[in-house]
């Protein structure tokens, strides 16, 4: 009896076992099928990121946001999503996701931070409206792949006009500075050397860049020391005729200068040092005054008389005698490198190379125009000058140094027509 009643409850929990195992079977199949059709019903859809790779995703998004959103993926409001991201989801769609970049971008000198989708600089300055020119200057290079946070800068060219060295060229510049452009085209400049606009200056299409080479150097010139002639009675000679007692010599003066040239051309000239090397030695003549005291009348016919050259101690006949005008006049002096002065005179005379000639500013009026004259306490001069002051009876004197002519002043002097 026991035995049997066992027996039935083993019968029983058998029976249980197969009932949830059939449940549980059925609950497994039934799942199994929710799953596939769940699966089934997924749409498969293809992200491309950057261009460099391709994600494909099953999903039940609705939208292009939802799968963004699925997939935790956090787009910037820079970034290029196509279709937009309200787009419904279709199977085997396509979706483009181009991440933005920020980019730091130095444009004219101006610097500034922008977002871009481009693939390289090339791309970016396109973006920008950037147009580039054969000259310009980029850098990193137009085919560099754009990586978040570089730095891009841009420099466009521009046209300076160069003179320098007896040339003029056009340039193509990127240059902001007078000094950066002068750098980049390797021009060496001398201590001396001057440059127009000044190096600190900017630069820019408009501007005309000019290199003056400039240099100092001595010049050590001799010059000739005229002698003056100093004429004596003598009673003695009869009058008219004359005597050479002693021959005038000239001497020699030695000036140093320092004279500036510009592209080699001189355009100042000052005396450092004059040095008298041989003093002149006047010329020392005698004058007869002793009348005759009757004239013996030659049956020669009268020849002209000719003047001879003079010999110290011989007597020779004097030429006849010209009536010598005399003025008193009022006498100022003047050098070869006086304020609008050119050192060359009216007549020609470059008295640059002829420092220590005696010259003077007339006005030919009164005393024509290479006439020899006789100065007081200036000596023999030719006149050889005017001056837009001289006029009338004044004189302006020519002297070797602004010292000289500082010094002379203004005077009343006597002033001789020799010849």
């Amino acid at each position: 009896m026991e035995a049997t009643k066992t027996y039935r409850l083993l019968l029983d929990h058998v029976s249980n076992h197969k009932y949830l195992i059939s449940i549980m079977g059925f609950v497994i199949i039934l799942a199994g099928i929710f799953y596939t059709v769940y699966e089934m019903t997924k749409n498969s859809v293809t992200v491309s990121i950057d261009g460099n790779e391709d994600v494909t995703i099953s999903t039940h998004a609705d939208t292009v946001a939802d799968l963004f959103a699925e997939e935790d993926w956090n787009p910037t409001q820079h970034d290029v999503i196509e279709p937009s991201l309200d787009t419904e989801l279709m199977n085997d769609t396509e979706i483009l996701w181009k991440q933005a970049k920020e980019v730091a971008v130095t444009l004219d000198g101006e610097s500034n931070d922008v977002w871009t989708t481009a693939d390289d600089v090339s791309g970016l300055l396109e973006e920008l409206s950037v147009q580039v020119k054969e000259h310009d200057e980029i850098e990193p290079a137009l085919d560099t792949d754009i990586t978040n946070n570089m730095t891009v800068q841009y420099d466009p060219a521009f046209l300076v006009t160069l003179k320098s060295d007896g040339e003029e060229q056009e340039i193509w510049t990127t240059s902001t500075t007078v000094a950066d452009f002068l750098d980049k085209e390797q021009i060496e400049l001398g201590d001396l050397d001057r440059v127009e606009p000044v190096l600190e200056d900017s630069l820019d299409e408009n501007t005309d860049v000019q290199v003056t080479r400039v240099e100092k150097v001595t010049d050590v010139v001799e010059e000739e020391i005229s002698f003056e002639t100093i004429t004596k009675d003598d009673g003695n000679l009869d009058k008219g005729k004359e005597e050479v007692l002693e021959n005038g010599a000239l001497g020699i003066v030695k000036n140093t200068f320092e004279v500036i040239l510009e592209d080699g051309k001189e355009v100042s000239r000052e005396l450092l040092e004059e040095e008298t090397v041989k003093e002149s030695v006047d010329r020392v003549v005698a004058v007869g005054t002793l009348e005759q005291a009757s004239t013996v009348a030659s049956s020669e016919p009268m020849k002209e008389e000719k003047t001879n050259t003079q010999i110290a101690g011989e007597v020779v006949e004097a030429p006849a005698q010209k009536e010598e005008k005399s003025f008193t006049m009022t006498a100022t002096a003047y050098t070869a490198g006086c304020a609008g002065c050119s050192g060359v005179t009216a007549t020609g005379i470059d008295l640059n190379s002829n420092r220590n000639m005696k010259v003077v500013a007339v006005d030919p009026s009164v005393i024509p125009l290479g006439s020899t004259v006789h100065v007081e306490g200036y000596g023999t001069a030719i006149a050889g000058d005017t001056g837009g002051a001289i006029n009338g009876n004044k004189i302006d004197l020519h002297m070797p140094t602004k010292a000289e002519a500082e010094r002379f002043g203004r005077k009343q002097v006597k002033v001789t027509i020799v010849e």
